[in-house]
């Protein structure tokens, strides 16, 4: 990399790799919630990962790139971490807790992410392509507030009987 534009391009391949491993994880997610709420924020959010790698697919095509190459291991770390809290022993409203806790650690992972891309995209006088990112970033921020909310309002006291 040699330029902002090359390291602007690779932050967009780590993304279009952590949403696409988000897209085969969500589901694992939402099958070993307990809590239809959560079950239902699990869905909601596979549907919009799923947004989210088309519209890195736009993204990368007015730039004249391909999203593929490269290999997300942060996402692939979050992943590996959530499936072994997975196969821990625990009571279901723990697990629900455990779930809120391993979805929020991908949150803010993708926050930083978008955070910094629509940085880059603006530095880089891409103004549209700035703003789709932003939507995604707005995205995810709306999914760790839910997930907050979900947690504080119920979920962990749940967890704590």
């Amino acid at each position: 990399m040699k330029n902002l534009k090359d390291l602007f391009e690779h932050q967009l391949k780590d993304l279009y790799s952590a949403e696409t491993q988000l897209v085969e994880a969500l589901p694992k997610m939402q099958k070993n919630a307990n809590d239809d709420k959560l079950k239902k924020a699990f869905e909601k959010h596979l549907k919009e990962t799923e947004g989210h790698v088309k519209r890195i697919e736009e993204v990368c095509d007015e730039l004249g790139i391909k999203p593929t190459g490269e290999k997300c291991k942060a996402m692939e770390g979050l992943v590996k971490e959530a499936e072994s809290f997975l196969k821990e022993d625990t009571e279901k409203d723990v697990r629900d807790a455990g779930l809120i806790a391993e979805a929020q650690r991908v949150e803010h992972y993708e926050i930083s992410g978008y955070g910094t891309a629509v940085r880059y995209a603006k530095e880089l006088g891409h103004d549209d392509i700035a703003a789709k990112l932003q939507k995604t970033l707005d995205e995810e921020y709306k999914t760790d507030n839910l997930l907050t909310d979900m947690a504080e309002d119920r979920l962990n006291r749940q967890a704590k009987s």
